[in-house]
């Protein structure tokens, strides 16, 4: 019982581990323009900072620009603002109610340097899945020192948290050879 249950629940951070990789990827533009990357963009309306999806609605314009439609006439400036000073390297410019954001082409320089950012993402998130399988395996250790598992259990469960950190690892690493191909495509 006490195995079933560690290994449901390691299996699970495992998977959430998995996901905020593949979000954190979703992050890194590619030269495309998606609507996803404004999200972590946030507004200062009426002195309090919100995400700019819920102050205007977000659209593609073309596939290399996002349009930004306030909801209110007056977050116009404000939201061009905000893009402008976000970390993105955006130039967005107002045409009437709407805020066009045009995606610049990336240089290989660029390119080269969000495949090392992308890297490093894949080894954060390799850590954390290694991480897990490691409290995993003390709770197991403890467990067995407690006399709650028997020494062949403990055996056969050690091979299944090696079973799955290694699969959730190869994950990691098929997220991560994609978005390269991605970033290196011109």
């Amino acid at each position: 019982m006490v195995i079933a249950e560690l290994k449901k629940t390691s299996e699970q951070k495992m998977d959430k581990s998995v996901q905020a990789f593949k979000a954190d990827l979703g992050k890194v533009r590619t030269g495309r323009a998606h609507t996803g990357l404004l999200d972590h963009v946030t507004v200062d309306y009426y002195g309090t900072q919100t995400p700019i999806n819920q102050v205007a609605k977000i659209i593609l314009l073309d596939a290399r620009t996002i349009g930004v439609t306030p909801f209110e006439k007056k977050m116009t400036q404000v939201i061009e603002k905000a893009i402008r000073d976000s970390d993105l390297g955006l130039n967005p410019a107002a045409s009437g109610e709407t805020v066009r954001v045009p995606m610049p082409p990336l240089t290989e320089e660029r390119r080269k340097e969000l495949v090392k950012v992308v890297k490093h993402e894949a080894e954060n998130a390799r850590v954390a899945v290694r991480n897990l399988r490691r409290d995993a395996i003390q709770q197991l250790k403890d467990a067995l020192k407690k006399h709650e598992v028997s020494e062949n259990d403990e055996r056969r469960a050690l091979d299944d948290m090696q079973k799955m950190t290694d699969r959730h690892i190869a994950d990691i690493d098929r997220l991560l050879q994609e978005k390269e191909k991605e970033l290196m495509a011109v």
